[in-house]
């Protein structure tokens, strides 16, 4: 009981006992992003920085440089990249950005058969932000991630000179590509169903978003820079094949740009173009 107590002596004389104080407890400040090491087994088991934000969880693969998954929080993958050989749209070809293929290179998709290896360094480790850049093999490509509480950006910010290239999401809106599946995008205020084309330029500001009737969140992404290039989504039987800077096989991007993905948790058209709107604000 005395252990507890501690004698004061105040200005009248008198002798009072005060509790003590008990210790501060230590506040840790809470991470919005943080960012661990393991590996995505739904991919074959490849090693992959493993960033998680509000609403999502990203798996980038360390050798590839691209995403493999990308799961809400739910846990669904609205990515579903695999590695086994010979998958093509069932696993093998998914991934996000899917930048650089037979251009200079194959680099920035998580690796598969096909794809060069790249090198990867963590330059920011913070509360609120992440960022990991990726160099090709051959030293000619640079891919930055940068990743917030509320979505992944991602910038081409070095190009081969000479080359070009396009940046895509190839993937499964609410884990699997079927006739529930929709899409948005900054062309009209229209609910699109998945397997109809949109070929051309997107208008300001570039933005698609992909959704499945039977959730509420979308996936969207946002390219930063407008352009007159085309912007073609065209569906494939098991996943969409959405790419900025992409007519058929030709790629038309040659300079430095910013995209960003991300989950909105709402499947309105005017939820979803007011938020994808203020990331550029």
């Amino acid at each position: 009981m005395f252990s507890k107590l501690k004698f004061v002596f105040i200005a009248s004389g008198l002798l009072l006992l005060a509790a003590c104080k008990p210790a501060i407890e230590e506040k840790h400040e809470e991470k919005s992003v943080t960012l661990s090491h393991g590996v995505d087994e739904s991919a074959g088991g490849l090693e992959a920085y493993i960033v998680k934000i509000e609403n999502a969880t990203f798996y980038l693969e360390k050798q590839g440089g691209g995403l493999s998954s990308m799961l809400d929080k739910d846990g669904v993958d609205w990515i579903g990249f695999h590695d086994e050989k010979g998958s093509g749209w069932k696993g093998e070809y998914r991934g996000f950005p899917n930048a650089i293929h037979k251009q200079d290179g194959n680099y920035f998709h998580a690796l598969n058969a096909g794809t060069e290896l790249s090198t990867s360094s963590i330059d920011i480790e913070s509360n609120e932000h992440v960022r990991i850049t990726f160099t090709s093999g051959n030293g000619k490509w640079q891919g930055q991630w940068d990743f917030y509480p509320d979505r992944c950006d991602f910038t081409m910010s070095q190009v081969s000179e000479g080359y070009k290239y396009w940046v895509q999401y190839e993937g499964v809106p609410g884990g699997e590509m079927d006739e529930a599946d929709f899409w948005y995008a900054s062309v009209d205020d229209q609910q699109h169903p998945i397997n109809e084309a949109f070929i051309g330029d997107l208008p300001a500001p570039e933005w698609f978003a992909f959704g499945d009737v039977k959730t509420s969140r979308m996936i969207y992404l946002l390219h930063h820079q407008d352009d007159a290039h085309p912007d073609d989504y065209v569906s494939r039987p098991y996943m969409t094949v959405l790419g900025f800077g992409r007519h058929e096989k030709d790629k038309f991007l040659s300079t430095p740009s910013t995209f960003s993905i991300g989950f909105i948790e709402s499947s309105t058209y005017d939820k979803v173009e007011s938020e994808v709107k203020a990331i550029l604000q």
